[in-house]
């Protein structure tokens, strides 16, 4: 992981081939009744989800009451959003500045439910958490996974249930991956500072543990290149998000989507110790209870990724 936190913006150009690539009408983690107007033809693209679904969201004193008081009187958050990813996750518009994606949505909404104005800044993934622990950020989105590692330095507000799953190409003899032992001899291709690369960092003696040639973990700090690496041939598996992984492999020709490994629960991260954490958990309570929540998993396809209430650093999920 990176301990040099920086932020930038991604060029239009390689915005417009990651659009062109990648996205999407959304196709969710259940069936049919949770895509946002259905898949893209084979071969063919679609359009990115853009139906406002925050702009009506009204505050809520309650959970305002519960932001520490400078936090009140100023009004304003800085955000980091890891972007460049494949939608749901937060990706450009063809216009190379307008970021769109399910955690854009939720903070969004959150923001206007505390009466805050958050002033978002788009950073790489693997910087993020460092430049939380530093102060440079209030808080951090980019579908970070509670784990057991990160709750040690980190605190998370959860608002989303996705994990940890695999694709291939269509011509690959893997069905469904169980065990690591099944990737012995592979290339695979994740993305640079995730939980993905540390749970194949941490599985990779079982091969040597079966006798076996080890697998290649081979990391992106660019989500989008992830994907040409797997469609050339420079990687025979990708492990990545469940609810990224359906989305792609839905509007890509010749790809599958192997099925979940493993779940975890997805949240706002800050800084260990913060005191805005009650806050943006009531906030995402209120956007469940009013029915915001639920349209925009709907928008985004992710209805399966649905959690009952918000918690703050809650266990990693096992088994």
């Amino acid at each position: 992981m990176s301990t040099s936190p920086h932020s930038r913006r991604i060029p239009a150009a390689f915005a417009l081939i990651t659009a062109a690539t990648l996205t999407l009408t959304a196709c969710g983690s259940g069936g049919a009744a949770d895509t946002a107007g259905g898949a893209a033809p084979a071969g063919g693209s679609a359009k990115i989800p853009t139906t406002d679904v925050v702009s009506s969201v009204k505050k809520n004193r309650a959970a305002a009451e519960l932001l520490p008081r400078d936090v009140r009187d100023r009004g304003t958050l800085s955000l980091a959003s890891s972007v460049g990813g494949t939608p749901p996750g937060a990706t450009y518009l063809e216009d190379g500045r307008t970021i769109v994606g399910q955690d854009i949505d939720f903070a969004d909404a959150v923001g206007k439910v505390l009466g805050l104005k958050l002033k978002r800044e788009a950073a790489s993934f693997e910087a993020i958490l460092p430049a939380l622990d530093s102060g440079k950020y209030d808080l951090g989105t980019g579908n970070f996974g509670v784990t057991e590692e990160r709750r040690k330095t980190i605190d998370f507000v959860t608002y989303i249930n996705d994990g940890q799953g695999f694709a291939v190409r269509k011509d690959s003899k893997l069905a469904k991956v169980t065990d690591f032992a099944q990737l012995c001899g592979l290339n695979v291709a994740t993305g640079a500072g995730t939980t993905f690369e540390v749970t194949l960092e941490d599985n990779k003696h079982v091969c040597a543990d079966a006798g076996k040639k080890p697998y290649s973990v081979k990391t992106y700090a660019e989500q989008g290149a992830i994907w040409p690496a797997l469609q050339q041939g420079r990687a025979d598996v990708v492990m990545s998000t469940i609810n990224g992984l359906r989305y792609a492999v839905r509007q890509q020709e010749g790809l599958k989507f192997l099925g979940e490994y493993h779940r975890l629960d997805v949240g706002f991260a800050f800084k260990k110790g913060t005191k805005l954490a009650p806050a943006f958990r009531a906030a995402v309570d209120q956007l469940i209870k009013d029915g915001t929540y639920d349209r925009i998993l709907k928008k985004w396809g992710t209805r399966g990724s649905a959690i009952g209430k918000s918690r703050i650093s809650p266990p990693e999920i096992k088994g």
